[in-house]
């Protein structure tokens, strides 16, 4: 055992402990398996943390939340880490980045904006965000939405975004009771059709971004 390693050995860590693992981890001298890996030989270690964190959250369970947490924490350093190996960034950047984005968008608290309500607050939120992504246009707005969500819920972001730039109709208001039974019913079908309901809405969302590009760009001819 090395001396950092030694150095390593505490009762309490804290973030900079966890920042100070991974790099020794990452180092000559550290692990063979830590050091083999990349941002995507350890893409899904990301996603399946994100999954069990949720898990947490949906049991009203603290000690697996706070678990659950700490390996996806764990996720965020490791790949920080290997970023800033790459001369990229590292997490000290991305920390920065976030504070400067929650000061930036909560001008009610660090500014003179006044935001008294939830949906208030939720709304300035959104707007500064259009503003700081430069989405000025429904384009903009439906390429920037991420091709890795679940397909349902990147439908609903797509569909949100068209209706909001008036380009999209707005559906009939159901109970949940309602689309609970339509939703099944629309995954028995697609199994008794042997279709896979989420690859179909992968493709379905880029065939909807393409046609509303195709509309706006005919509009404007």
């Amino acid at each position: 055992m090395n001396e950092k390693a030694k150095e390593l050995i505490k009762e309490h860590y804290t973030f900079e402990d966890l920042t100070a693992i991974i790099a020794l981890l990452r180092s000559e001298g550290g692990c063979a398996w830590d050091r083999a890996q990349t941002h995507e030989s350890i893409r899904k270690n990301l996603i399946e943390e994100c999954y069990e964190a949720v898990e947490g959250i949906d049991k009203k369970d603290p000690k697996l939340l706070c678990e659950e947490l700490g390996d996806l924490l764990l996720q965020v350093v490791f790949h920080a880490r290997m970023s800033e190996e790459a001369g990229e960034f590292s997490i000290d950047d991305a920390v920065n980045g976030v504070c400067r984005k929650m000061v930036s968008r909560h001008p009610h608290v660090f500014g003179d904006a006044e935001a008294f309500t939830p949906d208030t607050a939720l709304r300035r939120w959104e707007e500064i965000k259009e503003k700081e992504k430069k989405e000025d246009s429904l384009e903009k707005a439906l390429t920037r939405v991420s091709r890795t969500l679940p397909s349902l819920m990147r439908t609903q972001k797509l569909l949100k975004k068209s209706q909001s730039a008036g380009q999209e109709r707005y559906g009939t208001a159901r109970s949940a009771d309602e689309l609970k039974k339509a939703y099944f019913d629309l995954c028995r079908d697609a199994l008794a059709s042997g279709i896979d309901l989420e690859e179909l809405g992968y493709k379905a969302n880029e065939e909807y971004i393409k046609a509303k590009i195709g509309e706006l760009k005919d509009a404007d001819r």
